[in-house]
């Protein structure tokens, strides 16, 4: 296959990952057909590592694991029929978990592309047994993944009144999110990750192109970093609206979120814990809690304000960043915005934005959309159209917020067309649902219960 010519590829082949221990980085190789191999760098530290007696099995496994996963960035290129493994066959259950993360990671992709990837992604597998995780000398300390918005910000503020032993890591080379991690004050672990620059000549000349689930590439990352560096925890911070579809098409629940799902954590950490390393716990943090919840959280932790940011112009790997933090134009500030609404002052969230979102008509169509009025909730990390609606008719009631425009707007032609059982702020702010924090945790949301 000629680069020039992307979606004729047939095969795409997962050649090999190697790790060089003196620079601590790895790298991953892929190729479709006989075209030329596109090589993907992680590098884990910046000096090297000492070595770790005892982990090799454990961190051969979690590198693999990567490889894998990571694959997804390229595959979709092409989503060509045939998956080729060099190297060890994978055991049916390794593959059944591969289908899963590729078919529903790229679910936003084929929704947006035209595609159908139901009985088209197939990882080949044999008869083997799995092999059995290890149990790995780990110290008793959490990596928590900083993003630069408010999540995981509450995350390190929960684990750090629970005494938790942690350290702020983050995937790439965002000033934002190392103002965060700086902010925190906690010890840092920043990691690099550099895309084949082959791939960006793909999506030139045609390519498929779209959504990859970003955070189970980086949890994959996480694994080995976790192994590598000395870590018995990576605690993420995905709240359970994350597991909400943002459509179903054709029968087949699309999330823009799976990645972030229950779903995902509950396959993923059980991939860990027996096949990778039995003591290394991978789990969500907010598991528990609506996105209203975070952010009822987040708003007294002034400390960040002026420093977290949800925009996603802010983490584009290509092109121009915003002149300021919060674009105001997209769905994550629209959503952020009016989450926020209910538990702050209204001077200090229009102070943090630099303009009062929420008295802006032009705006109708993109709130209406976050209500999941006339539209499907977008395409972005955003929390359920009944948070939203909740979080609008809580501010129908209040002075200071109940004349501007979308609010107004909200309160005479939408609200009286709802169940009012189901626009109640504080039953969506209560921590309830499934979840697998470790027990030591299971108190931090005693407050909220």
């Amino acid at each position: 296959m000629s680069l020039e010519h992307p979606r004729v590829a047939q095969c795409f082949h997962f050649v090999r990952a190697d790790y060089d221990a003196a620079s601590a980085s790895a790298a991953l190789v892929y190729r479709f057909d006989d075209g030329p191999e596109l090589i993907e760098t992680i590098r884990f530290a910046d000096t090297a590592l000492p070595a770790s007696a005892g982990r090799e099995a454990g961190f051969a496994a979690a590198l693999r694991l990567l490889h894998l996963i990571a694959g997804i960035s390229y595959y979709k290129a092409a989503v060509p029929e045939h998956i080729v493994i060099d190297g060890e066959p994978l055991d049916a259950g390794f593959a059944a978990l591969l289908d899963d993360i590729y078919l529903h990671g790229l679910g936003e992709f084929a929704h947006r592309n035209g595609l159908d990837l139901r009985g088209r992604i197939r990882f080949p597998h044999d008869t083997r047994a799995p092999t059995t995780a290890p149990h790995i000398d780990l110290p008793r300390r959490t990596l928590v993944p900083i993003g630069g918005g408010k999540d995981s910000l509450v995350t390190v503020e929960l684990l750090r009144a629970a005494h938790e032993p942690m350290t702020a890591t983050w995937v790439g080379r965002s000033p934002l999110i190392a103002a965060c991690v700086e902010r925190s004050q906690l010890p840092a672990l920043n990691i690099d990750r550099q895309i084949s620059p082959l791939l960006f000549e793909m999506n030139r000349n045609g390519a498929w192109n779209g959504h990859i689930p970003v955070t189970a590439i980086n949890s994959a990352i996480l694994v080995c970093a976790a192994i590598l560096h000395g870590y018995d925890a990576i605690a993420f911070s995905n709240e359970r609206s994350a597991s909400s579809a943002n459509l179903v098409h054709d029968g087949f629940a699309v999330n823009h979120q799976w990645s972030k799902s229950i779903d995902f954590e509950r396959a993923f950490r059980a991939h860990v814990a027996t096949r990778v390393a039995s003591n290394l716990d991978y789990f969500s943090a907010l598991r528990p809690l609506s996105e209203l919840a975070v952010t009822r959280l987040f708003a007294p932790l002034s400390q960040y304000h002026d420093v977290f940011s949800s925009c996603n112009r802010n983490f584009r790997i290509l092109g121009d960043k915003p002149a300021e933090r919060w674009c105001g134009q997209c769905p994550k500030c629209h959503f952020v915005f009016l989450a926020l609404s209910p538990f702050l002052p209204k001077t200090r969230l229009v102070a943090i934005f630099g303009r009062n979102l929420l008295d802006d008509v032009a705006l109708a169509a993109d709130f209406d959309a976050l209500i999941e009025v006339g539209a499907h909730k977008p395409f972005e990390c955003v929390g359920e159209g009944r948070e939203s609606r909740a979080a609008l008719a809580a501010l129908s009631e209040r002075a200071e917020w109940r004349e501007d425009a979308l609010v107004a707007r909200f309160r005479e032609r939408i609200m009286p067309m709802l169940d009012a059982r189901e626009l109640d702020l504080a039953a969506l702010t209560n921590a309830d649902g499934p979840h697998f924090l470790p027990p030591r945790l299971h108190r931090i949301f005693d407050a909220l219960r």
